[in-house]
């Protein structure tokens, strides 16, 4: 394969935004795109989180910074865009602030909903929205990649506001590509099956944990550099005609009746 081709796949010189960057697959990729060239902007809503990755980045030579970002809430992110304004607008924005609440249908609350909807659905679309704003207006185009789940397309027990909240960001996904399309802004989902993270190992070792995987068809686990090439692709001039695609990385689950 020839170095031109490679070269799509690389991010060198655009700023990069990556929300939910204080932890898990946020943190990933804030220090993937930053090894692919990119400027990257980690956002999270306690800015001295992300501290530590900030200067991890800088060492490496590549410009980084933190800003605090509540996605549920339209002055915040207007004012994390506002702090880049000496960077101009972003040309990669990662969608990935999320949270879940995990308990029966029937035990779950009012407030269980408004936070894992707030967070996930509708913060999703404030940034993105924001964001295309800024792309539009600066002429430039981009490309927002909304992190999604194989649960906006398939459902699991105990975890309903969740799904629901990723098959509206499916279908949100959906609905920006087809307007964004004539300015240049491309807009994917990146669709991440059971990923094994600081944050679940302990239950992916478990019993509960080994029935889960036994039901994956490719009896895996996904580590969180199955999501490299993937998330590369959707954000960089690899995936210049992609708009609209939800991009599943999940060991087949979602082909599996299971």
């Amino acid at each position: 394969m020839s170095a031109r081709v490679f070269s799509r796949w690389q991010l060198d010189g655009r700023v990069v935004l990556v929300t939910g960057a204080s932890s898990g697959l946020g943190h990933h990729f804030a220090h993937l795109v930053a090894g692919a060239g990119a400027k990257v902007v980690l956002a999270a809503r306690r800015a001295d989180k992300l501290e530590a990755s900030v200067r991890q980045i800088a060492a490496s030579g590549v410009q980084a910074r933190a800003v605090a970002l509540d996605v549920t809430s339209a002055s915040s992110v207007k004012a994390c865009f506002d702090a880049l304004a000496d960077w101009g607008a972003p040309d990669v924005v990662v969608n990935n602030a999320g949270i879940t609440v995990t308990r029966p249908l029937l035990a779950q609350t009012e407030d269980d909903w408004d936070q894992v909807m707030d967070t996930n659905l509708k913060g999703c679309w404030l940034v993105a929205t924001e964001a295309a704003r800024r792309m539009v207006a600066a002429g430039k185009g981009g490309a927002i990649v909304n992190v999604a789940s194989i649960l906006g397309e398939r459902v699991a027990g105990g975890v309903a506001p969740y799904a629901i909240s990723k098959a509206g960001v499916v279908q949100a996904t959906k609905a920006m590509a087809l307007e964004l399309a004539r300015h240049r802004v491309r807009v994917n989902a990146l669709l991440p099956g059971y990923i094994v993270t600081d944050l679940n190992r302990e239950f992916m070792d478990s019993e509960a944990g080994e029935k889960l995987r036994a039901r994956i068809p490719s009896r895996r686990f996904g580590a969180l550099t199955d999501l490299d090439g993937p998330l590369l692709l959707l954000a960089s001039d690899a995936g210049a005609a992609m708009s609209g695609a939800c991009v599943a990385v999940d060991g087949g689950h979602l082909v599996s009746s299971l």
